[in-house]
C-alpha cells in the first residue's frame, strides 16, 4: 500500500521540479495540491462507502426478519464506519505526504490516530446501543438491567482508549503506562467510587434477581413507590403512582431496605387487611326475642338454629339457671355478627377462598373492639383491589346497625353537647 501512495501523492514534486520550481518552492507546492487531493479522494471515499454501506444495511434490514439490522441502521452505525475508512486512509497517506516535514507528520498522524480511536469507539457504542435495544424487546432480557451491563462495557473501553490516547501522545510504552495506572489506582477508585459501587450492585441485583424492570417497589428512603422504569450502572428510575419520577443510587438497593411487590402481583391474590372499631359497650348478650330477630338474616339463619340447639343441649344438660344471661353458654352480637361477616366473606365473588379467610378480634384499645378482615382479593389490579376493599367496607359498615352494635367514632364538640 505504501507503494500506491507513493505513486499517488509522489509524482507531483518531480514536475514541479522540472518546470523550473526551486526545491522549496516545488516542495511546498506539491504538499499543498497533495493536501488538496488527499481531501478530495478521503471524500470520495467517504461518499461511496457511506451510500454503499448505507443503502446495504437498508436493503437487508427490509429482507431480514430480525429487528436488529433495523437498530443498527437507526443508530447509525453505517454511518460512522463511513467515516472511519477514509480516516485510515489519510492515517496512511499522512506519512508519505509529510515524509519532508517530520514534526508535522508526528503532529498529524497523532491527531488522526486519535480522532481514529475515538471513532472506533463510537462505533462500538452505537453497535453495543443496537444490542441493548434489541434485548430489551426480547421478553426474557425485558427485566434486566441491561444498561448497566453496557455502560459497564463502555467504561472498559473508554479506559483503555484513553490509556492508548495517553500513550499515543506522549510516546509512553503500555507496560509504563499500566504500571503509572496501578499506582495512582486509589485515586481512579476514589473518582469512580459510584460507578464501581453501582457495578457491583447491578451484577448483586442481577444474580440475585432483586429487582426488575416492571416491578412495583417501594423505598421510604427516597419516597419512592412505583414501577422501576430504567436500571443503569449508577441510578435506578421508579416512576412513582402520582406520575413524578425518583432517582435512586443503584447500589443502595444493596445497602438500604425496600419492599418489591412482584411476589404478590405474582401470587393468586393481594392482602386485604383493615379493621373497623365496634363500641365495647354494645356488645350484648342475645335473648331469645334477639335471636328471632336476627334469623331474618339469612347468611347466619341456620347458624342460628344449629347453634342455639348446641347451646341448650349444654344449658340444659348442666341444669345452668337462665335467669341471668351470663350463666351457661350464650351467642353474642358480637360473635353473631363476626360469623355473619366470615359467611358475607365467603360468598363474596371478589375474594380468593383459596387463601386465608378470616374476620378476627385483635387486642381491645382505649377507642373499642377492633374487628379485622384478612383476606385476599383475586385481582391484584390496584383499582379492582381498592374497589373490592371499599365494597366489603361499605357492606360491613352499614350492617353493624342489624346486630345492635355501633361503630367508635372519636367525638367532636357538638357530639359530646349531644351526649
Amino acid at each position: 500500500m505504501h507503494n500506491t501512495l507513493e505513486k499517488i501523492f509522489g509524482w507531483l514534486y518531480p514536475i514541479l521540479n522540472k518546470m523550473g520550481f526551486g526545491d522549496t518552492l516545488a516542495s511546498y507546492l506539491s504538499l499543498v495540491l497533495n493536501i488538496a487531493i488527499l481531501c478530495a479522494l478521503a471524500y470520495l471515499i467517504y461518499v461511496i462507502f457511506r451510500l454503499v454501506l448505507v443503502t446495504a444495511m437498508a436493503i437487508v434490514a427490509k429482507k431480514t426478519k430480525t429487528n436488529f439490522d433495523d437498530l443498527l441502521v437507526s443508530n447509525q452505525t453505517a454511518k460512522y464506519i463511513a467515516h472511519l475508512i477514509p480516516l485510515l486512509f489519510i492515517y496512511k497517506s499522512v506519512p508519505v505526504i509529510l515524509d519532508a516535514y517530520v514534526y508535522w507528520e508526528t503532529v498529524f498522524g497523532k491527531l488522526v490516530g486519535i480522532y481514529i480511536i475515538l471513532l472506533s469507539l463510537w462505533i462500538v457504542r452505537s453497535v453495543l446501543k443496537a444490542i441493548r435495544d434489541y434485548l430489551k424487546e426480547q421478553p426474557k432480557y425485558s427485566d434486566k438491567p441491561i444498561d448497566s451491563y453496557i455502560q459497564v462495557i463502555m467504561i472498559v473501553l473508554w479506559i483503555i482508549g484513553v490509556g492508548v490516547i495517553i500513550s499515543k501522545i506522549f510516546d509512553i510504552n503500555s507496560n509504563t503506562l499500566l504500571g503509572a495506572l496501578g499506582a495512582i489506582s486509589a485515586v481512579i477508585i476514589l473518582i469512580f467510587r459510584d460507578t464501581i459501587l453501582g457495578f457491583v450492585a447491578s451484577v448483586q441485583v442481577s444474580l440475585n434477581d432483586m429487582v426488575r424492570i416492571g416491578d412495583w417497589v417501594t423505598f421510604d428512603k427516597f419516597g419512592a413507590d412505583g414501577d422501576v422504569i430504567e436500571i443503569n450502572l449508577a441510578t435506578v428510575k421508579v416512576r412513582n403512582f402520582d406520575n413524578t419520577t425518583t432517582t435512586i443510587p443503584t447500589y443502595s438497593l444493596i445497602s438500604d431496605s425496600f419492599r418489591n411487590w412482584r411476589g404478590m402481583l405474582n401470587s393468586d391474590g393481594r392482602r386485604i387487611k383493615r379493621h373497623i372499631l365496634i363500641k365495647a359497650k354494645s356488645i350484648r348478650f342475645l335473648n331469645d326475642d334477639d335471636l328471632q330477630k336476627m334469623k331474618r338474616i339469612q347468611l347466619v339463619s341456620h347458624y342460628i338454629d344449629v347453634r342455639q340447639d348446641e347451646i341448650n343441649k349444654f344449658n340444659k344438660t348442666y341444669n345452668v339457671d337462665k335467669s341471668l344471661s351470663i350463666n351457661g353458654r350464650n351467642m353474642t352480637n358480637f360473635g353473631l355478627f363476626r360469623k355473619y361477616i366470615t359467611q358475607y366473606l365467603e360468598l363474596y365473588p371478589g375474594i380468593n377462598k383459596n387463601m386465608i379467610l378470616l374476620c378476627r378480634q385483635l387486642q381491645p384499645t382505649p377507642h373499642g373492639m377492633p374487628l379485622e378482615i384478612y383476606v385476599f382479593s383475586k385481582d391484584q389490579r390496584f383499582e379492582q383491589y381498592e374497589y373490592i376493599m371499599a365494597d366489603i367496607f361499605d357492606h360491613i359498615i352499614a350492617s353493624v346497625a342489624y346486630f345492635d352494635l355501633e361503630i367508635y367514632e372519636m367525638p367532636t364538640d357538638r357530639m359530646s353537647l349531644e351526649e
